[in-house]
């Protein structure tokens, strides 16, 4: 039986249209933003909370990816030929991530801490018996870097609700959480997104989210860099 938590997927796989003309040379998780890559912050976080075996998926300049992770040791690397996206790129990995549940992260966002790391907080929150997945949502108001209308609302019992048709949502979702594998069990083969699997969880009352109570930051677009250093704590 693996130990929970102790294994963990960081998303570095995509294609980082938006920053073009950058990402035409540099894969977009290995994009310095304040003098470190967003993908080594990835991975100090999750060394941070003690994970002792992560994936790191890649696709676009995977050769990069490869070679700035050479000297971390409990790195695995799983490339893609073809894009898998979200869901299928998780699915893939799913023989190195274990049988209990475990931390997925975006490779392409930032975050700062509150009282308590993020991670642990989603340690702390995690409820085997209820949950199948539990995401970390952000306010929608104070995101930097990021002007779309929110994700989800938030229930009382801590479950959270798709923005559907309203015009805006309070929270998003930040690209941190945790999932187990029997969320898994019956994924899509190939490409599909995440988003397939939380919706099955919703409907089965197993898909939950806390709050992060620090600060998030995406860089979509090369103008969005300077923007984003300028807030980020020195």
């Amino acid at each position: 039986m693996t130990a929970p938590f102790s294994h963990a997927m960081v998303l570095a796989a995509g294609l980082g249209l938006r920053m073009r003309p950058i990402t035409l040379t540099i894969p977009k998780p290995l994009v310095p933003v304040a003098g470190r890559t967003m993908l080594d912050r990835a991975l100090d976080a999750l060394d941070a909370a003690g994970v002792s075996q992560i994936v790191v998926n890649c696709h676009w300049l995977g050769e990069k990816i490869r070679d700035h992770l050479a000297g971390r040791p409990k790195i695995v690397l799983s490339p893609e030929e073809e894009l898998l996206e979200t869901g299928g790129g998780v699915t893939r990995a799913l023989p190195h991530l274990g049988d209990a549940a475990f931390f997925v992260v975006n490779a392409d966002i930032l975050w700062t801490e509150g009282a308590v790391p993020a991670l642990e907080r989603l340690r702390a929150a995690w409820d085997d018996s209820r949950m199948d997945a539990l995401l970390l949502l952000h306010p929608t108001a104070t995101a930097v870097g990021h002007d779309g209308p929110g994700d989800f609302f938030l229930e009382p019992d801590g479950r959270p609700r798709r923005r559907g048709d309203a015009a805006r949502a309070p929270y998003l979702f930040t690209g941190v959480q945790l999932l187990h594998p029997r969320l898994f069990a019956t994924a899509p083969s190939g490409r599909f997104s995440l988003n397939v699997l939380y919706d099955r969880a919703l409907a089965q009352g197993r898909l939950a989210a806390i709050v992060h109570d620090g600060g998030w930051f995406h860089v979509g677009t090369p103008e969005a860099l300077p923007a984003v250093e300028a807030k980020l704590p020195a």
